[in-house]
């Protein structure tokens, strides 16, 4: 069968850079981080205290009081993101064939901080017995924002979440994609939400140690590819984007961001939480995503790295990158914006997938801020363009996203500048 063809007509963000697409996209240009003192909870006696939080975020302006109590933030942040999402899209709802419309919407840990609340409020009153709020489980299970979201408005096609770590929301971009080519869907919203900033989530991660303990300069502890980085900084957030079948958008006269054009999924079989040394499934990822567009190494202009600032990380994506590049490695631009916005878990892949169309958009490409200095004697090539510290213009055709999650889990995606 002849697959169908799958553009971008919507975009919506809630991150630590912003409270919409637009000021998200600006602030990381100029090279700006949301990182600062952890204000959700007191982490004065964790080892790492300070986080990439969403700032000033009032939920009451997607909606109301009795509807956001039956939500984890996690679910908020992305009912915001896709209301955006839906509105930029622009979508007359008369002509929209809600039975065609879907909602995959992903995150890698859910609503971890209403079952922190949960448990605790339960040990506190013990001697009452089990007390809980009835909207605990859906509060907290992983799904749900696709569920809100559905709900909301009306849509009946596809309707979940991937769980696939920080490789969650790219997973469900793909699938999201995929079901669209195939023709069992035309229109489908979906990105990632995650809101784990809280004692459980940043405890978990530090003990762990996958987590910065800069508490001294929060702003410069996320600095992938520096001789000095010492783990990731735990952000938060949502991104959601509005994928639409190519000659549906057209008939409505929809603004085309982007063609999303190929997708890549592969396990490294390695470890729990390590990436494997040699990046032998991040390069089994990127080339998959490329043999699915029908592209070659030579014809991608800018790779937005999963780049968390981990010492083993880092190499071994670069590593990969140089292995099925080859001098293409060389012509081309990468850079980790998890510099500027921390790691959205759940959500990271949606947001540089956000950030990879604009840079396709827009012919720009976002920093790696806070590099500092190299060491010559690690396996990071720095003859690389890692488009350190400031935003670099060049014409981007086409774009590729990777993300990697704990448990082996790769995806990747490519998006091309639209052309008919």
């Amino acid at each position: 069968m002849e697959l169908k063809r799958v553009v971008v007509t919507g975009l919506g963000a809630v991150t630590p850079l912003g409270n919409d697409v637009e000021t998200t996209w600006k602030n990381a240009l100029e090279g700006k981080s949301g990182a600062g003192p952890i204000t959700q909870f007191d982490a004065s006696k964790f080892k790492t205290q300070f986080a990439c939080e969403v700032k000033d975020f009032d939920p009451s302006q997607y909606l109301d009081r009795k509807e956001a109590r039956k939500c984890d933030r996690y679910s908020l942040l992305a009912i915001a993101a896709a209301e955006q999402s839906l509105a930029d899209a622009g979508f007359d709802y008369e002509k929209l064939d809600l039975d065609r419309v879907g909602v995959i919407v992903s995150s890698g840990i859910g609503g971890i901080r209403t079952f922190e609340d949960e448990v605790a409020s339960y040990y506190k009153h013990i001697e009452l017995g089990p007390k809980f709020n009835p909207f605990f489980i859906p509060k907290m299970i992983g799904d749900i924002a696709s569920g809100h979201i559905s709900i909301r408005h009306g849509f009946r096609g596809p309707n979940f979440g991937t769980v696939s770590a920080c490789a969650s929301s790219t997973n469900g971009a793909i699938t999201a994609f995929d079901l669209i080519r195939l023709g069992k869907a035309e229109v489908i919203v979906t990105g990632g939400a995650e809101a784990a900033v809280c004692a459980s989530g940043v405890g978990g991660f530090n003990a762990l140690t996958a987590l910065s303990t800069r508490n001294d300069s929060p702003e410069t502890a996320s600095r992938p590819f520096s001789k000095s980085r010492d783990g990731f900084v735990l952000g938060e957030g949502a991104a959601v984007l509005v994928f639409e079948e190519l000659e549906h958008a057209l008939a409505r006269g929809a603004r085309i961001y982007a063609e999303v054009v190929g997708g890549g999924m592969s396990g490294d079989a390695y470890h729990l939480t390590a990436s494997h040394p040699d990046g032998y499934g991040a390069k089994l990822v990127m080339r998959r995503a490329l043999v699915d567009a029908g592209m070659t190494s030579n014809e991608i202009d800018y790779i937005n790295v999963h780049g968390t600032s981990t010492p083993v990380g880092d190499p071994s994506e670069l590593k990969a990158i140089k292995e099925v590049f080859g001098e293409d490695a060389y012509r081309l631009n990468i850079s980790s914006t998890k510099s500027m916005t921390g790691h959205l878990l759940g959500a990271a892949g949606a947001l540089e997938a956000i950030f990879s169309i604009l840079a396709v958009k827009n012919d720009v490409i976002p920093p790696t801020i806070n590099f500092t200095e190299g060491d010559e004697d690690e396996e990071i090539d720095y003859k690389l363009n890692l488009t350190l510290n400031r935003a670099q213009k060049r014409v981007v055709n086409a774009a590729l996203s990777n993300t990697f999650g704990f448990g082996g889990h790769n995806a990747c995606i490519i998006v091309k500048k639209f052309e008919k």
